[in-house]
């Protein structure tokens, strides 16, 4: 029993004693790298395929949302923060990292906070802050907006382009394209929301579910989790990764991005536009939203190129497939997010699955 398992070794037996032709989707793309980097997949029975899903934020950014945060950042007066992996992703017009190579001021940070600081002491431009990521950063970003009203901050905003992972695992399972026997659900985000927002999983669709942490028993234990479901055909959500997971979530990151945003229609690379499926700024806050601030329009056609980032995505081809991978597609020459991102599935291949 997966209790009672204590080595990678007992687990791996446990496994192989319960294998058949099952696919089970990773949803987390720190799940994604570790699998590469610990060789699990290679450790597996051939019977058991593990897939990558749409939870890589910098994979899941839309080209369009990608042109809009190039042509922001080119205004003059305009001074754009946005975290290091999101400076190579391919727009249609380009990346932050060329037009930042032609003058425009992008700036790399790692907290909204630090971004509220300069603003602080650069009055004079208007600073903003590129909101990439799900439920776990987006707390923080209502924390740098409490902080820009408490202290009259008027030169900062946000062009929110965080999203909700429920609505993505939503599509994935009633758009009927890709067959998912289970999920390894995400360690961090679950942190935030807890247990009960993936229970329709299991009740509607009858996916085994188990929250994962992140190391290499971690992940083989979920594994043996959900085998364990599937063969005694009780379907649920299981929390493995309890030393960071609690039931109920976090109530106060909860109350923040219920206070701060709203759920709003937005596209996914890959997945396209999905209901409810993204965090804008609610209405109580228009004054640090980007898209009002500076009068920006979503809605961009895509322009498509041989990269299959999306597919991918979806769990519809593994990277080694994509036309592209390791020749045109580099970590070095990125096509498509997938390899840029370093929880992105095509460069975990890339380093660790060749």
């Amino acid at each position: 029993m997966p209790g009672k398992v204590k080595t990678i070794g007992d687990l791996i037996r446990g496994i192989k004693e319960k294998a058949r032709p099952l696919r089970f989707m990773e949803v987390c793309g720190t799940h994604t790298m570790a699998i590469a980097k610990y060789g699990l997949r290679q450790l597996l029975p051939a019977e058991i395929e593990l897939l990558s899903g749409p939870g890589c934020p910098v994979c899941v950014t839309s080209q369009s949302d990608i042109d809009l945060a190039l042509e922001l950042a080119g205004r003059p007066g305009v001074t754009l923060f946005t975290f290091g992996d999101m400076l190579r992703v391919p727009g249609a017009s380009g990346s932050l990292e060329t037009i930042r190579a032609r003058g425009a001021n992008v700036i790399i940070c790692y907290s909204a906070l630090e971004c509220l600081q300069y603003a602080v002491n650069h009055p004079q431009e208007e600073i903003v802050f590129l909101g990439v990521g799900f439920e776990t950063t987006a707390p923080t970003v209502a924390v740098a907006i409490e902080q820009a009203l408490a202290h009259k901050v008027n030169n900062f905003s946000v062009l929110s382009f965080h999203k909700r992972v429920v609505p993505a695992l939503q599509a994935l399972v009633s758009g009927g394209n890709t067959a998912i026997d289970g999920f390894l659900l995400p360690g961090h985000v679950s942190s935030i929301l807890g247990q009960e927002p993936y229970e329709f999983l299991a009740r509607e669709y009858n996916k085994a579910c188990v929250i994962t942490g992140f190391t290499a028993e971690d992940i083989l234990l979920g594994i043996l989790m959900l085998l364990s479901q599937v063969e005694n055909k009780s379907y649920r959500v299981e929390i493995q990764y309890k030393r960071g997971v609690n039931p109920e979530g976090n109530p106060q990151a909860l109350a923040y991005l219920a206070k701060y945003f709203t759920p709003v229609e937005t596209t996914w690379r890959g997945l396209g536009a999905i209901p409810e499926s993204g965090l804008g700024l609610a209405e109580a806050y228009k004054d640090f939203d980007a898209f009002r601030r500076f009068s920006l329009q979503l809605g961009r056609k895509e322009i498509p190129t041989a990269c299959s980032c999306g597919e991918i995505l979806k769990g519809l081809k593994k990277p080694v497939e994509c036309v592209l991978f390791a020749k045109q597609c580099t970590p070095l020459e990125p096509v498509g997010p997938c390899m840029v991102s370093s929880e992105g599935s095509c460069a975990a291949s890339f380093y660790y699955g060749r």
